[in-house]
């Protein structure tokens, strides 16, 4: 009797360790199972991050130090998001004296707030090569909603450049000081030019 009740017991084992094999197998697939997204990596060295204000006197300039980000949740094109950080004083005008002023507590306040941001939340196809990314813009340490418009080159190549502007009204972030003998629009205009390649998983698929 014993050895028959230490067989059933074996055997019952065996079923519950099958049973919970087959409930981790359906509730956790398999990474292999998991569906692969388009990786993307973007070369800062190949890549520029500029911007420009109408002024009596030209204020265009630069960042020295930034990271940009280009990621997938799957294949489809409106599923990407594009994360920009740049280290605000890294800024560089070609002037000392206007580079100065920029990173002071009138402007980007370098000191307090060292991070300009953008964190897109959606991508929209607005044509064949045209996207409209709505995202989170931080300067300062205001974040508003913004608009930045993208252009496309190297579709189905796995390699190209993304370039895109944004505009943005400085006095919405609380930079409602001057330039001394200098007279600043209120507008700014951000434009990127990255190069991006894909590094692994499948092509990116586009709206036709």
């Amino acid at each position: 009797m014993t050895i028959k009740w230490e067989k059933l017991t074996l055997t019952g084992m065996r079923l519950t360790a099958v049973a919970l094999c087959l409930l981790a197998s359906a509730v956790l697939p398999s990474s292999s199972l998991a569906q692969e997204v388009p990786v993307f990596a973007i070369t800062p060295i190949e890549s520029t991050i500029t911007f420009n204000v109408a002024a009596s006197v030209a204020i265009k300039g630069t960042f020295d130090r930034w990271d940009a980000a280009l990621t997938f949740t799957s294949p489809d094109v409106t599923t990407g998001a594009l994360d920009v950080e740049i280290q605000a004083a890294t800024v560089d005008t070609g002037s000392g004296l206007k580079n100065g002023k920029l990173k002071s507590a009138d402007f980007f306040d370098v000191d307090r707030n060292p991070l300009i941001t953008f964190k897109s939340m959606k991508l929209v196809q607005t044509g064949p090569n045209t996207f409209e990314v709505d995202g989170d813009f931080t300067i300062r340490g205001v974040t508003r909603s913004e608009k930045l418009t993208l252009m496309v080159s190297g579709k189905g190549t796995g390699s190209g450049e993304i370039s895109g502007t944004l505009y943005f009204d400085r006095k919405d972030y609380g930079m409602n000081s001057g330039i001394p003998f200098i007279k600043i629009a209120n507008r700014v205009e951000v434009n990127v030019a990255l190069k991006a390649k894909r590094v692994s998983g499948p092509p990116v698929v586009f709206k036709q």
